[in-house]
């Protein structure tokens, strides 16, 4: 066994692919919280979205994005956004990619930490499956990695995902790039200054 040193400003995390090939029997959960599509954000309002739902878990990657590669993404016909709401309050977000002909990734899916633990989740990823596979769908997929809830990994494979591929993922610290607060993701060590 050997290990490889991460710098301070750097964060490493293993990321594991999994899939469905199959659709599988589904029974959706119930839950008080509902999805609302969204028709056509603007790449700020997207942001908002994606930095509430995400900061806990250091998602990061759309927000450093320019306005004109994140507007061809959230606007492409084959994407599909959804918000997910208590009430009027927007507390997750998923996001479904068909824009590989006979797929559906789930790109983003996710809810606020303070659900955990109440069925929602299940709830959430039974809907993303369902919403996934339609007609010409042959195969779903996600990636989870080693930063996200300590749960989602097992979620996926509870769904009827099957992992299929793992890798590193090394970058620097969102935190210290000025992209997050430096306080969010508590679970994950801050070390470094900010540049």
């Amino acid at each position: 066994m050997s290990y490889e040193p991460v710098a301070d400003n750097e964060l490493a995390a293993v990321v594991t692919y999994l899939e469905m090939r199959e659709k599988p029997a589904l029974e959706i959960p119930t839950s008080t919280l509902q999805l609302r599509r969204l028709g056509d954000p603007t790449p700020d309002q997207y942001r908002a979205l994606f930095r509430k739902v995400g900061a806990p878990w250091l998602w990061f990657s759309r927000l450093v994005m320019d306005d004109e590669k994140l507007s061809a993404i959230i606007h492409d016909p084959n994407v599909e956004l959804f918000e997910v709401a208590a009430v009027e309050a927007v507390v997750g977000m998923l996001e479904l990619d068909f824009r590989e002909p006979g797929q559906c990734e789930l790109a983003f899916i996710g809810l606020m930490p303070g659900l955990a633990g109440q069925g929602h989740g299940k709830w959430l990823l039974a809907e993303a499956v369902r919403r996934g596979w339609r007609d010409g769908v042959t195969r779903v997929h996600v990636h989870t990695c080693s930063l996200d809830h300590p749960a989602a990994l097992s979620a996926y494979r509870r769904a009827g995902f099957t992992p299929c591929n793992r890798a590193v993922e090394r970058f620097p610290d969102p935190r210290l790039r000025g992209i997050l607060p430096m306080d969010c993701a508590p679970q994950i060590p801050l070390l470094g200054t900010l540049a």
